[in-house]
């Protein structure tokens, strides 16, 4: 992760003309996401609470719905209460979202599986080729393959000169 940001930074640097915004919308993902697809999940640890609908994964988290894969060191899972299936996970600690060739980092990701709206904050950084954006918060729209940058969203735009 540290590699992906330090790289990410001297791509921006790299590069001429800043600019500073306070929200964009961006493409995200190759293609739109099936949000009803199933969730894989793997963790060095799981703990279960019955009684809350809760499930707690720790170590090395990684999570695969369809070509979406999200990476964290714990990951919080509320189930619904009146039917079967997941409502929402919530990723803490080191979180990288990959969708196609786009990645995203940050230190939080909250993703309403009903919505398909994955919300991202922390010193969030979007790499997009040879585009990096960084910014506050990041709303994700799964179904529509866009985000939605918002908070001193900063990247650098290469004008085409030398």
């Amino acid at each position: 992760m540290i590699f992906l940001r330090t790289l990410a930074l001297l791509a921006l640097l790299g590069l001429s003309s800043p600019a500073i915004a306070q929200g964009t919308q961006v493409a995200f993902g190759a293609i739109k996401q099936d949000t009803s697809a199933p969730v894989e999940v793997t963790a060095d640890e799981l703990n279960v609470d019955q009684t809350t609908g809760k499930a707690v994964f720790t170590g090395n988290v990684v999570i695969a719905q369809g070509v979406m894969r999200l990476s964290a060191a714990r990951v919080l899972v509320i189930y619904r209460e009146e039917t079967a299936g997941i409502q929402r996970m919530e990723a803490t600690g080191g979180v990288t979202l990959v969708s196609g060739p786009d990645v995203a980092e940050g230190q939080r990701a909250d993703y309403d599986i009903d919505s398909g709206v994955i919300v991202m904050t922390g010193d969030v950084l979007l790499v997009q080729g040879p585009s990096a954006l960084s910014a506050d918060r990041m709303n994700i729209d799964l179904n529509g393959g866009t985000a939605r940058m918002q908070g001193r969203v900063k990247t650098i735009l290469e004008t085409g000169g030398n």
